[in-house]
């Protein structure tokens, strides 16, 4: 993605990168949920910068041109636990979210270090507590994605802004928000949903590779105002601001060097 001098810098990232770290988040208990949790967890961190093939940063891009490429996407939400709105009712599984994202170059500043692109991902949603799965619906959440290269005075920070909407079908919305009859009270009235507008979200993030250390952070402004589930009695708040940060020890690389920085 990056031409010129910082393409030279970019051309000594090894081929492969494998490591492993800790992340901390801050988020509701589900989208339209007044109660969050803090949640630290670790996670691996991988990274490989083939010509065809490359993962990072919850992708992995397995087509791809100047102007068109073809990746999947990761997403998910964690267990819903311990919710007052849901008193009663069976606690929510996590839910992980993957599936192909067709994603479409619209501008790119002449070093490279700008890029503004069309993302038209298309999710299946799994829910799961580990002793069972199930297929959760499905979700389609077109966006816009600027991300800027070097910023803060090119010491290699890179910062990604996000802008989207999302469709959910009927299975995905049920799963949140839906009140069956013999869970109904007079508070929480029985509710069924179809499936339609889901809502928007915001989200800017801040990633910096040093060495042998990787560094990154998001916050996330989401909003479920106008979706067909608004109306249930599970939905307790409109909007919802989310946080997190993980840092990741690299903990082994290849000898040979990545071709390009894209």
């Amino acid at each position: 993605m990056c031409l010129g001098a910082n393409l030279a810098r970019a051309d000594q990232l090894p081929l492969w990168e494998a490591g492993a770290g800790i992340g901390a988040a801050y988020l509701p208990h589900y989208r339209g949920s007044n109660q969050y949790r803090t949640w630290v967890l670790p996670l691996p961190y991988f990274v490989y910068r083939g010509k065809s093939v490359k993962v990072e940063e919850r992708r992995v891009r397995f087509f791809g041109t100047d102007d068109v490429e073809l990746d999947f996407s990761l997403n998910g939400s964690p267990p819903g636990k311990n919710n007052d709105a849901r008193r009663g009712m069976p606690e929510l599984d996590a839910t992980l979210e993957i599936g192909p994202s067709l994603n479409l170059l619209l501008f790119r500043s002449d070093d490279g270090l700008e890029r503004l692109e069309l993302r038209l991902p298309v999710r299946a949603a799994i829910a799961s507590d580990l002793s069972h799965f199930r297929h959760a619906g499905w979700i389609f959440q077109p966006g816009l994605n600027l991300n800027f290269r070097d910023v803060l005075g090119n010491r290699g920070w890179n910062l990604g802004l996000r802008g989207s909407v999302l469709y959910t079908d009927r299975r995905h919305n049920e799963h949140f928000y839906a009140v069956d009859p013999v869970f109904a009270t007079a508070d929480r009235p029985a509710f069924r949903s179809g499936g339609g507008y889901a809502g928007t979200q915001v989200i800017a993030a801040a990633s910096k590779r040093y060495p042998d250390l990787w560094v990154g952070g998001f916050t996330r402004w989401d909003s479920v105002a106008g979706a067909v589930f608004s109306d249930s009695p599970l939905v307790k708040a409109e909007r919802n601001f989310t946080a997190g940060f993980a840092i990741a020890w690299i903990l082994g690389k290849s000898s040979a060097n990545a071709q390009s920085a894209d």
